[in-house]
C-alpha cells in the first residue's frame, strides 16, 4: 500500500486538528440511540438535506455546508435523491472524506475503483444480512417446489384445491449454490435441514463450507446435477449478465432458479425464453436489474414468484446493519484520531480494498 492513494490519504493532519464530520446519506430507523453513543460522541453528525444531485454537489463544494465532511454513512435509499456513488459523484467529494461506510452487503452502487483512486476507504455490512437473506431464499425454494403461491391464490379466491397440481418435496433434491459466501452457507444449513443435498460452485473450495456441502469446480456440472439453483453472487463487471441462455440450457429440465443476489447477474431475456420453453420450471426472484421496476412479462408469468427485494427487510437485520455501519465509521475515526498506521481505515472493508 506504500504507493497507493489510500496510503497517502492517511498521512494527514495531527489528531488535534481533526474534527470528524459524519454525513448520514439515507435512513436510520432502528439504531438511533446507538448513533448518539457511537457517532455523536466523537463528531458532528449531519443528515442529508439535498433533494437533488445538483444540490448535493453544491453542498460539497468549497464553502458549502458539507465541504468538511470526513465520513459518509450511505444507504441505497439515498439514490432516489442524489443518485448512486458513481465516479462522477466520488470525484466531487471533498478531499477531507476518509471513508464511505455503506449500509448493505452488496455495494454495486458504489464505484470502488474511483473511491480508491481518491484515497477513500469503502466498507459494507457482510454477515449482518446472512441469516435474513437465507430465510428468504429458503422460503422461495419451498414455495417454488410446493407451489404454495398458487395454493395461497386459490384459497383467497375461494377455489379450494381446484386446478392445483401436486408439488415436489425438498427432501432428496439437490440444491446447487453459485457463490458460497456467508449467505450461501446460511442457506446450505437451512436446506440441509429439509433433507436437500448441497453442492456449490466457487472459484475455489470454501474453508467455511458447511459439513456435507460438496464443491463442484465446474459450473456446468453443478447446473446439470441441481434440482434447484440459488444465485448468491455479488454484482460486478465479471458477474453482470453472466447467467443467461447458455447456463439455462445446461440446467436440468424443469429445474428451479432462485435469485436473492442481484438482478443484474441474470440475463432476463434468457430467463424468459427458458421459462417459455419450460426448460426452466420456476423462477423465484427477490432482485431485479432495474429496481423498483419489474418486467411486466415476469409479473404476468404463472411460473414466476416475485418478492420486492425484501431479503434484509426485518427489524432485527436492519438494526444490525445500521449498527455495523456505525461501528465501521467509529473504527475509522478512532484510527484517525490516534494517528495509527492505518489511520482512517474502517472495519469491514470491501473485498477490492482488503489487500491495501
Amino acid at each position: 500500500m506504500s504507493a497507493s492513494p489510500l496510503r497517502e490519504s492517511i498521512i494527514s493532519l495531527p489528531s488535534r486538528m481533526i474534527e470528524p464530520v459524519i454525513l448520514i446519506c439515507g435512513t436510520v430507523d432502528h439504531a438511533c440511540d446507538e448513533q448518539k453513543d457511537i457517532l455523536e460522541s466523537v463528531g458532528t453528525v449531519h443528515k442529508l438535506e439535498a433533494q437533488t444531485r445538483k444540490d448535493f454537489f453544491e453542498s460539497l463544494a468549497e464553502g458549502g455546508a458539507l465541504s468538511g465532511v470526513t465520513h459518509i454513512y450511505r444507504h441505497n435509499s439515498s439514490a432516489g435523491k442524489i443518485g448512486v456513488f458513481d465516479a462522477a459523484l466520488i470525484e466531487r467529494l471533498p478531499s477531507s472524506v476518509k471513508a464511505i461506510c455503506h449500509n448493505g452487503a452488496g455495494y454495486d452502487q458504489i464505484d470502488v475503483t474511483a473511491a480508491t483512486k481518491r484515497g477513500i476507504w469503502v466498507s459494507h455490512t457482510p454477515g449482518a444480512v446472512d441469516e435474513s437473506t437465507a430465510d428468504v431464499a429458503m422460503w422461495l425454494i419451498l414455495t417454488s417446489l410446493r407451489r404454495f403461491d398458487l395454493s395461497n391464490q386459490n384459497a383467497k379466491q375461494g377455489k379450494w384445491k381446484s386446478g392445483l397440481i401436486p408439488g415436489r418435496d425438498p427432501n432428496g433434491k439437490t440444491l446447487g449454490i453459485v457463490g458460497l459466501g456467508g449467505i450461501g452457507c446460511a442457506l446450505a444449513r437451512r436446506a440441509a435441514a429439509f433433507g436437500m443435498s448441497i453442492i456449490y460452485h466457487n472459484r475455489n473450495p470454501s474453508p467455511s463450507a458447511p459439513r456435507g456441502a460438496k464443491y463442484i469446480s465446474s459450473l456446468a456440472e453443478l447446473l446439470k446435477q441441481s434440482d434447484v439453483v440459488s444465485l448468491n453472487l455479488p454484482l460486478n463487471d465479471q458477474t453482470r449478465g453472466t447467467f443467461g441462455r447458455e447456463q439455462f440450457e445446461k440446467m436440468k429440465h424443469g429445474a428451479v432458479l432462485i435469485n436473492t443476489a442481484r438482478g443484474g447477474v441474470v440475463d432476463e431475456e434468457g430467463m424468459l425464453k427458458a421459462l417459455e420453453s419450460r426448460q426452466l420450471g420456476v423462477a423465484a426472484l427477490d432482485v431485479y436489474p432495474n429496481e423498483p421496476h419489474i418486467d411486466e412479462r415476469l409479473r404476468d408469468h404463472p411460473n414466476v414468484i416475485l418478492l420486492p427485494h425484501v431479503g434484509t427487510q426485518s427489524l432485527d437485520t436492519e438494526h444490525k446493519m445500521e449498527l455495523q455501519t456505525f461501528r465501521s465509521i467509529r473504527s475509522s475515526i478512532d484510527r484517525l484520531l490516534a494517528n495509527a498506521d492505518d489511520a482512517g481505515k474502517p472495519d469491514f472493508l470491501v473485498k477490492e480494498q482488503q489487500h491495501l
